[in-house]
């Protein structure tokens, strides 16, 4: 990952993933004191939500803080979108973990895969409780970047990723 001096690997108004948490915008970097340490945080304006959040800057590559993706990275999730769903496994509790273990990766590629398969399971079976609050967590991380790379109002890249993944259905 590229760095900017200082330590930062991200500058002010750069547009990032917080995997789990979904995209948003760094407005500034603050000096806090937290339980008797003092560290540097990332300032990062979510608008999911329309909160913002601290992010430890010595952390920020740990965590998988990243940039946006590019364009040719979006159209590659897009592909992924409209692709048929992919095998998964039948014991939920194991489908459950391999989601999670991709949404918690950041990756674009992995949130749109669970993205079209838990929309496809809901519209041919259902969804148990579980795996409808996983596909609003990958929901929210896959709509909030689309939205910065596209500059989009959240609910219309709802529309576009459901009919891209339902387009079979149409």
């Amino acid at each position: 990952m590229k760095g900017y001096g200082g330590g930062f690997l991200f500058k002010i108004g750069e547009r990032i993933v917080y995997p789990m948490h979904g995209a948003g915008i760094i407005e500034g970097v603050e000096e806090k004191e937290i339980l008797g340490e003092v560290r540097k945080y990332y300032v990062v304006y979510m608008p999911m939500g329309d909160m913002r959040v601290l992010v430890p800057v010595d952390n920020a590559d740990n965590i998988g803080l990243r940039e946006i993706s590019s364009m040719d990275v979006l159209e590659l999730s897009f592909a992924v979108l409209k692709d048929d769903k992919t095998k998964m496994p039948e014991n939920w509790n194991r489908r459950y973990r391999e989601n999670l273990d991709k949404l918690k990766s950041g990756d674009i590629l992995e949130v749109s895969d669970v993205v079209r398969n838990l929309i496809i399971m809901e519209e041919e079976r259902g969804l148990s409780t579980g795996e409808r609050k996983l596909l609003n967590s990958a929901k929210q991380m896959l709509f909030t970047e689309v939205s910065l790379i596209k500059d989009l109002q959240q609910d219309d890249v709802e529309k576009i990723i459901y009919n891209m993944v339902l387009h079979q259905k149409e």
